[in-house]
């Protein structure tokens, strides 16, 4: 339950689930397992992306980032939510929210841009491939890296300076299971018709951009592999592009669900059930799908267990 002090508390209320007390243990113990199967998953394709040198091309240097954006958004926000479901006890700290806010609008926006990139990557080695070495060279793959890393960072700190200067009238008890964008402005006391248009369009501008890039890369890959006559030969190209494709499909599905979606379409649960898909299961299936799916790597941990 939530203290009737809470005009004194200076931080804020996520309730969750709190009305539930089964369905937060349950979520408590599913959570846990998720949270250990991304730390393990995602600091295996780092490690590996690192040491095993089959791994040292471009497509794996932009997998690893993609696994370290998905370590800092889960661990920006799922102690704290484990922290909540386990007792009665529903607070999070103003600074720790808005540390919440900043890290999954950053890693939202940079993985928007550089699953982008990771298409145009597919694209230079399906439909260049005599010149792919030199199109994708270290140097290029490394300033691709650090655009996308600042231009997530600086639209994450634009969008988080808007959100917290929003007066709240002392209102902060949040109906939700992290701190995010729209449940902010519900705590607002002030008319946020002009912070919900802003947020829709940067929103869409960048989800819908790099989903165009996107499209527009396998649009081209689409035509170089139906050019292929050898079936192992399309075989090859499309399972260089399969995993890829997947996971843009559940980012792209689940962002859009979240941050494009009318207000007035789904429930308050369905709002927290989609938070918790996007933010806790898609960073553990990442390396799952590209782990399954591809046979460098499950090389690379044959030979790392096999080492150990």
């Amino acid at each position: 339950m939530v203290s009737p002090n809470i005009s004194f508390f200076s931080g804020f209320f996520l309730l969750g689930f709190s009305g539930q007390p089964l369905l937060e243990m349950t979520l408590f113990v599913i959570i846990v397992i998720f949270y250990l199967l991304t730390l393990l998953g995602n600091i295996a394709i780092i490690y590996l992306a690192c040491l095993d040198p089959r791994l040292h091309t471009p497509m794996y240097f932009f997998l690893s980032h993609l696994s370290f954006m998905d370590l800092c958004y889960t661990t920006s926000t799922v102690p704290q939510l484990l922290f909540n479901l386990k007792g009665p006890e529903k607070t999070i700290t103003y600074g720790g929210c808005v540390v919440q806010l900043y890290v999954a609008l950053a890693m939202g926006s940079t993985e928007c841009i550089l699953l982008a990139i990771m298409a145009v990557d597919r694209y230079a080695a399906v439909c260049r491939p005599l010149h792919y070495a030199i199109i994708m060279h270290s140097r290029f793959c490394l300033q691709l890296v650090v655009m996308t890393w600042v231009t997530g960072l600086a639209s994450s700190l634009v969008q988080t300076v808007l959100i917290i200067q929003v007066p709240r009238c002392g209102h902060n008890i949040i109906d939700h299971v992290f701190c995010e964008i729209p449940v902010l402005l519900k705590l607002s006391c002030v008319d946020t018709t002009a912070n919900q248009m802003e947020l829709f369009f940067v929103s869409a501008f960048l989800l819908l951009v790099p989903l165009s890039l996107i499209l527009i890369s396998y649009g081209f890959i689409g035509q170089a592999i139906w050019r292929i006559k050898a079936s192992e030969g399309r075989q090859k190209a499309l399972g260089t592009c399969s995993s890829h494709l997947v996971v843009v499909f559940l980012f792209y599905g689940t962002a859009t669900a979240m941050y494009l979606k009318p207000s007035s379409t789904t429930s308050q649960d369905q709002d927290k059930f989609m938070a918790l898909f996007y933010g806790v299961v898609t960073p553990t299936l990442n390396p799952f799908i590209y782990t399954l799916r591809n046979k460098d790597v499950k090389g690379a941990l044959r030979k790392m267990v096999g080492k150990a």
